[in-house]
């Protein structure tokens, strides 16, 4: 399982949010590619950036950003998500070096735009579900769809979606802890591979995450945590792999 490092892009600064609030950041840094360079160092095999004012625009208006840091290490596997809404955003940050786009809002609401993008660009859409309650939310977290995110994964199941990454919008940003339940359950009935986002805080979240036995929970995003301190992602990293080396015997 891998411990992947959050960068959160507003107005071309790195923040974190509280349960994705705009209006309740926490600014990190200046300058994304810097930070990407602290958790490259700190030994990341996968970066989550977020286009967070393109979530709410449904373009991108980081993007800049995204493709600095895409060129700056081009061999790092980079998922991007935030306001990617047309065939158009995936090929240009395909082209940028991304590794795979997220798809997000979009996706609840026009699932084909899902499968569409699938046949045009395999083996490079990610679907984001954000999640209230176990209800899938939209638009930036703004909107509460009536749809499950354990039925809209299967949905997405058989159209070559790589992975889902679950977020728990009530954990995200809060340092509660991840929802291991939830997110072990999705990987068990949705059907695809699973990254935890929200409320991954410490050593502890990590732990519980390889420990739900669930080898379709490929990963952990963490945000908040790296940036305060309370989990060290080469620590994080170093437990991951030592835990699955002990469930798998390899």
């Amino acid at each position: 399982m891998l411990v992947i490092p959050a960068i959160d892009l507003k107005d071309g600064k790195c923040v974190r949010l509280k349960q994705g609030r705009m209006d309740d950041a926490t600014t990190y840094g200046d300058d994304p590619v810097a930070m990407a360079a602290r958790w490259v160092e700190a030994g990341a095999r996968r970066l989550h950036l977020v286009d967070l004012n393109g979530a709410f625009e449904g373009r991108p208006i980081n993007g800049e950003a995204v493709t600095a840091i895409a060129r700056a290490y081009p061999e790092l596997p980079i998922q991007i998500g935030g306001g990617i809404r047309s065939a158009s955003t995936i090929e240009h940050y395909l082209d940028a070096g991304v590794s795979q786009v997220i798809i997000g809002t979009k996706a609840v609401k026009e699932p084909d735009f899902v499968t569409e993008m699938c046949r045009a660009f395999p083996d490079h859409v990610i679907v984001g579900l954000d999640a209230r309650d176990g209800f899938v939310a939209t638009d930036g977290w703004a909107e509460v769809s009536t749809i499950k995110a354990t039925e809209l994964a299967k949905r997405f199941a058989d159209d070559g979606v790589s992975a889902i990454v679950y977020t728990d919008i009530a954990r995200d940003g809060m340092m509660g802890g991840v929802n291991v339940e939830a997110t072990a359950e999705l990987a068990r009935q949705g059907g695809l591979p699973v990254i935890a986002s929200g409320g991954v805080t410490n050593l502890d979240d990590l732990r519980s995450l390889v420990e739900a036995g669930e080898p379709g929970i490929l990963g952990a995003i963490t945000g908040r945590a790296i940036y305060e301190g309370s989990l060290d992602v080469a620590e994080g990293q170093r437990l991951c792999d030592e835990l699955t080396r002990q469930r798998t015997g390899s």
